[in-house]
């Protein structure tokens, strides 16, 4: 039995990463523990890293081993370090807030729901599923069980795939419940029991539940959309530190970033996770709404085995969240492992779902230009009223996807603004949702994805709040439920 080798930070190696002691009015350890939190929460450090001794890092940092120690203990009590009898302390990471999809409640009249970057049904809807009806009396007959999918909504996706440049056929084609059904099945089938996965940081929350659901751990990795190709860079270092065995990306306008990687970054980074062996989950649920006129990408991954990526998508960004149809592309008896864990959770997806689906892919460039105009539309209303009346919020307007990704002026905690807004009738996600621990919080996802008189309600509920002071942060963070 091969013992996985403990990764440690020398005192030197933490000393740089951290730049000067800490200053100021707070206690020196405590400082220096936030020090050390804030680059667990950024991905500088990964979790189960080992960290110096005290003494070693107090020599370093030219402070007392007092301070250290207490350093220590502080990051112990609150979740972001663990202690090992004999071994030393190691980087771990606090329990989490409540589950992302504890956020998502039916709609309610008269509010405006920002938590879900979920768009209106494609009018389309109602035909692809009157016609899916005139279609079903051919299956009654049967038991109404088709595991890994119809074959002819398989044949669909994956004519879709071969048309994009990623040569496909059906049995490489998972039919799941959603993108989020496909996300867990993809981690269970992938992720062992302290497996290391890599995702982007920020994420998407649900990813990261489903992670952790299968036992992985995951590594956040920092991505910036104004340089989002440093990514590769920062991920093969990453790689190198903690040995990840899975990455988790959405590489074509990143949730909630917007950050979308250039073709040789993209191809860069699948080369780089390739080479340290992991296998790359990559989520493509938004990555044909391009809102720029640019070309779209080839697949991630085109460059590299077929072994090494695993790819997500849906019709909820497309067409409707209601219609729970997903799937997952991989090599095919990998889809065929995954076939039998999916299962294990049900037995097939709704025949009538599928069948609409079918007609759906028929009308897809229709449906994707429809969904792009509106988006587009939508975006550049939400943008202008932010720039109007929200002065100082800051954003890489995305050339793709559904959401702005805003950094708030100092003192505003999007916290304390989900907070007020909810009293106000409006539902935001707070920043800390999608990073670790209290990270983000000075930053705030708007979806473009309702109507422009809804986004236009809500940012003159947000200017309200930041102007009578509701947004200022406070000594302990609200949780947003």
């Amino acid at each position: 039995m091969s013992v996985e080798p403990v990764r440690t930070v020398s005192a030197a190696e933490l000393a740089v990463l951290l730049g000067a002691a800490p200053t100021g009015g707070q206690p020196l350890y405590r400082g220096l523990a936030d020090a050390l939190r804030e680059k667990v929460a950024d991905g500088s450090m990964a979790v189960g890293v080992r960290l110096p001794a005290e003494r070693a890092l107090a020599e370093e940092l030219r402070l007392s081993r007092v301070t250290v120690s207490a350093a220590y203990r502080e990051l112990r009590e609150a979740g972001w370090a663990s202690a090992r009898h004999g071994s030393g302390t190691f980087v771990a990471m606090p329990s989490g807030p409540p589950a992302w999809g504890s956020m998502v409640g039916a709609p309610v009249d008269g509010v405006v729901d920002l938590v879900n970057a979920a768009p209106a049904a494609a009018p389309e809807l109602r035909e692809a599923y009157l016609d899916a009806v005139d279609e079903l009396p051919h299956f009654m007959p049967q038991h109404g069980y088709h595991p890994g999918g119809l074959a002819t909504l398989r044949a669909a996706i994956a004519g879709h795939y071969t048309s994009r440049g990623r040569p496909t056929t059906g049995d490489q084609i998972l039919v799941t419940g959603g993108a989020g059904d496909a996300t867990e099945v993809v981690f269970e089938a992938l992720v062992e029991a302290g497996d290391r996965v890599l995702v982007e940081h920020p994420t998407y929350p649900g990813a990261v539940e489903s992670v952790q659901a299968a036992g992985g751990r995951p590594v956040p990795v920092p991505i910036d959309a104004t340089d989002p190709d440093a990514f590769v860079a920062e991920a093969d270092r990453a790689a190198r530190q903690s040995a990840p065995t899975v990455a988790y990306l959405m590489p074509d306008f990143s949730n909630p970033s917007g950050a979308r990687a250039t073709p040789d970054g993209r191809r860069r980074l699948a080369a780089t996770l390739a080479r340290h062996g992991m296998v790359t989950v990559v989520d493509e649920v938004a990555a044909e709404l391009v809102l720029d006129g640019s070309d779209d990408l080839e697949p991630f991954g085109v460059p590299v085995p077929e072994s090494a990526t695993v790819a997500i998508g849906s019709l909820s960004k497309t067409v409707w969240g209601g219609i729970r149809v997903g799937w997952v592309r991989a090599e095919a008896a990998r889809t065929a492992q995954m076939a039998k864990i999916m299962a294990r959770r049900q037995l097939s997806v709704s025949v009538l779902d599928q069948l609409a689906a079918v007609r759906l892919f028929a009308w897809h460039d229709r449906l994707v230009a429809q969904r792009r105009g509106d988006l587009l539309v939508q975006r550049d209303a939400l943008a202008a009223a932010v720039d109007e009346q929200l002065p100082g919020w800051d954003y890489v307007l995305p050339a793709g996807g559904l959401s702005l990704w805003c950094t708030l002026p100092g003192g505003t905690s999007s916290t304390e603004l989900g907070a007020a807004a909810r009293s106000r009738g409006l539902l935001l996600a707070p920043g800390p949702r999608f990073g670790t621990g209290h990270l983000f919080d000075d930053h705030q996802r708007l979806p473009f994805t309702r109507p422009v008189s809804e986004l236009t309600a809500a940012v003159n509920i947000l200017a309200t709040l930041v102007v009578s002071g509701d947004a200022s942060m406070s000594a302990t963070p609200t949780l947003v439920v």
